[in-house]
């Protein structure tokens, strides 16, 4: 006979004790011997436990019909394999417990749910009948108690400790039952009832139930409880490992339930958005990477509510994505002739830059595509480099881009910051990109030689990625995390110096020297931009004024001193001012501007051409330097005195300086005698070498032949030739040693007025780059040994 008992069911319904009384003799011998046996399932009945069962097949609930009507009385055995659904008589154990009907009630659906209460052990003899259902004649098992022992009492305590940290650890047993085991006395009865509720195997509550020795029994449980609760702590340890993490879980689970149904009745917020972004995606010509990029991006804002944090990450990031010309480039212009006269009208000069960019676009004609050359255009300030970089753009049709470079010393302006970081931005360069939608503009990266470097970072190295043709056409940005091409981009680099240009970065620029402008040229762009600008900026449009070569030539000459033209500029623009104050208080404007007109608006002249006419003495010579803002001219002063050959240096000189000083001296205690100098004058005289403007530093080694020569001018007595100027470096051989600059030098020597120059004869090459319109008048004498410097340079007593 099968009965129909869940194991899990079993778990929510609590084997309940009745009592604590023990059968007494008169009770045992009205007990019948032959029973009708039930088998149950993944369950074992002990005495003095109520058990709720469920009877469903026909002998089972013929065999509790009949036990009902007539004593009650039912044997309860457990079944070896609960698998079996039709047990036989080997299937069953032959040791169970008598069970007393306490309640039946019939179900609707045919079935029988009873209340059967343990009594008293018994063992099954044989079985008398097997159908209609089990009936087996059995023997009563008695339980042998030990008489008083402390150990026994011990025991049972241990027992009942045990069983309130099982109840405490684990949820199998009801929370009254801590309660029931406190009052329960009776030390077999509390066996009994944890052994009805531990979760034990069957075979191991089998085995408690045939033991007939209590105390044996009891050590039995207490074996089976130690083993239970180390159990249930272990699952406690794991659970509650993972209960903060399920908890959370279950919250945001919860919450997002919650927005959910939120967004159902409001409409989802987020939605517009992302179709929105979708639908931009389709026309973009993605690479591969940009593709999955963009998808996972997508999916991430789908699991996102747009209040969340991460939501404006990734949206912005996917928006910079979706803003970046991808493939998108301007036709250029292969127009070589109107090229070429927007060039010219935009700039007076620089043809060398002009000639670089239309063999650029020539080559771009015949071949295609090439990849764009890294132009760096040096020259002192004002010149017009960074203006240049935009005429460049409007001749070829591009758009155009200016990033200036000075003073930046972070690299993630040009690389980005990661993303991850709060208020995270693409770098300056994909910024560009975005702005002007262009994958091929033109880029001016001005000031390139300013840029920063120090413990903050070095962004020049960040430059040798951008400035290199080979590596550029994957150009990676830290917020992107993406490549970029950039190989179509023409980059123009403009800068002051090279040498402040690390070589790594120089080596992969094409580098175009420019050069400052004459006076001859300064004039022409003042007649070509700079008046008809200040006069459109005055708003003079509707005012006609004149100015003639001879007026602008004399401001160059006698009111700046530069070599390109910004002072220019401002000069004309306080010309212009004065004379919009004249019209707006209508007073008479002469339409010419002449000398008196510019006195009266600049001042007296701020140069004067003159003082190199004047009879300088002895040990006076004008020399030729180069500065960052172009050419420049300087004096170099020596003096004697007596004394005991001491050399004295001022003017705030360079290492590189004063060295030329030392080696000059060298040289001509050296050569006294051929040059008419007696031996005891370097040692009776103190020499002092002075080079004013003393606030400006000074360094180099141009000035070689200029300090050999005012030293020779000084320990001779003769002067030095008026009007002229020269630079080169010495070596104590005598030789003279080419210098830089040249272009830059001559023109302010031009400036200055300076009608003869001695350069070194390899300079030969660098004077005939220079357009004889811009040297006339000027003198020039190659020259290598120091001889000739000195046969040139000192007047005849």
């Amino acid at each position: 006979m099968l009965l129909q008992q869940n194991e899990q069911e079993m778990e929510f319904l609590p084997v309940l004790p009745m009592g604590e009384d023990e059968m007494n003799e008169e009770e045992r011998k009205s007990l019948p011997d032959n029973l009708p046996i039930i088998a149950l399932r993944n369950t074992v009945l002990f005495p003095n436990v109520v058990l709720p069962i469920t009877v469903s097949r026909e002998k089972s609930i013929i065999a509790i019909t009949q036990a009902n009507k007539k004593d009650k009385w039912i044997g309860v055995v457990a079944q070896k394999d609960g698998n079996f659904e039709d047990p036989g008589i080997d299937d069953m154990f032959h040791v169970g417990t008598l069970a007393k009907i306490v309640k039946m009630i019939k179900m609707p659906d045919g079935n029988i749910t009873l209340f059967i209460m343990g009594k008293i052990r018994f063992q099954i003899n044989e079985f008398t009948e097997t159908d209609p259902f089990f009936k087996a004649n059995i023997t009563y098992k008695e339980d042998h108690f030990p008489k008083e022992d402390p150990n026994f009492d011990a025991l049972v305590g241990s027992i009942k400790d045990y069983a309130e940290k099982i109840i405490q650890q684990t949820n199998t047993l009801p929370p009254e039952a801590a309660i029931m085991l406190r009052n329960i006395e009776n030390y077999s009865f509390l066996v009994h009832y944890i052994a009805s509720n531990i979760n034990a195997k069957l075979l191991d509550k089998q085995s408690l139930l045939e033991e007939d020795d209590i105390r044996l029994r009891a050590e039995k449980l207490l074996n089976l409880l130690q083993s239970e609760l180390q159990l249930a702590e272990l699952k406690n340890e794991i659970t509650n490992k993972t209960r903060g993490e399920i908890d959370k879980q279950q919250r945001e689970y919860f919450l997002q339930q919650q927005l959910k149904s939120i967004k159902d009745e409001l409409g989802d917020a987020n939605e517009r958005e992302i179709k929105d972004l979708q639908k931009r995606a389709e026309q973009i010509n993605w690479t591969e990477a940009a593709k999955e990029l963009f998808r996972k991006g997508i999916e991430k804002l789908e699991r996102m509510h747009p209040t969340t944090p991460d939501y404006s990450v990734v949206y912005n990031h996917l928006d910079l994505m979706l803003d970046l010309p991808w493939g998108i480039y301007t036709k250029d212009s292969y127009d070589l002739k109107k090229a070429q006269k927007v060039l010219d009208h935009d700039h007076y000069g620089m043809d060398e830059i002009k000639d670089r960019i239309i063999e650029y676009l020539a080559v771009l004609k015949l071949k295609g595509d090439l990849k764009s050359p890294i132009l760096c255009f040096v020259g002192p300030p004002g010149i017009g480099k960074t203006s240049l970089g935009k005429s460049i753009a409007n001749a070829i049709d591009r758009k155009y881009i200016r990033l200036s470079l000075g003073g930046l010393h972070d690299e993630s302006e040009l690389r980005g910051h990661r993303k991850t970081y709060i208020g995270a931005m693409p770098g300056r360069i994909i910024q560009q990109l975005r702005k002007v939608k262009s994958a091929n503009p033109v880029f001016i990266l001005d000031e390139i030689d300013k840029i920063g470097k120090d413990f903050r970072g070095d962004p020049s190295s960040a430059l040798l990625e951008i400035l290199d043709p080979e590596q550029n056409s994957t150009f990676y940005d830290n917020y992107l995390e993406l490549e970029f091409d950039l190989s179509k981009v023409l980059f123009i680099a403009t800068a002051n110096s090279l040498s402040d240009i690390q070589p790594a970065l120089r080596d992969r620029l094409e580098i175009i020297q420019l050069s400052g402008y004459s006076v001859e040229e300064k004039v022409e762009i003042a007649k070509r931009h700079l008046i008809p600008k200040q006069k459109e900026m005055h708003g003079l449009l509707k005012t006609p004024l004149k100015f003639n070569d001879k007026l602008l030539q004399k401001i160059v000459q006698d009111y700046t001193r530069e070599s390109g033209v910004r002072e220019l500029d401002r000069l004309m623009a306080s010309v212009m001012r004065n004379i919009a104050k004249q019209v707006a208080l209508e007073e008479t404007v002469s339409t010419t501007i002449d000398e008196h007109k510019v006195e009266e608006v600049l001042g007296k002249p701020r140069f004067l051409n003159d003082i190199y006419s004047k009879g300088h003495p002895a040990g006076v010579v004008v020399g030729l330097a180069w500065t960052y803002v172009g050419g420049d001219i300087l004096f170099i002063e020596t003096s004697l005195s007596k004394g005991k050959g001491t050399l004295t240096l001022t003017g705030n000189l360079g290492n590189v300086m004063k060295e030329s000083a030392t080696t000059a001296l060298s040289y001509l205690k050296a050569h006294a005698q051929t040059f008419g100098i007696a031996n005891n004058a370097f040692t009776e005289n103190d020499i002092h070498i002075h080079v004013p403007e003393g606030a400006v530093p000074k360094d180099g080694p141009s000035a070689g032949i200029t300090m050999l020569s005012a030293l020779a001018s000084a320990f001779t007595g003769k002067r030095i030739k008026p009007y002229l100027a020269m630079t080169g470096e010495i070596t104590l051989r005598g030789q003279v040693l080419p210098v830089g600059g040249i272009k830059e030098k001559v023109l302010a020597a031009k400036r200055a007025g300076i009608k003869e120059i001695i350069l070194c004869a390899q300079n030969e090459k660098d004077i005939n780059e220079i357009s004889k319109n811009y040297i006339k008048g000027l003198k020039f004498h190659y020259v290598q040994e120091m001889d000739e410097v000195i046969q040139i340079a000192l007047m005849r007593k």
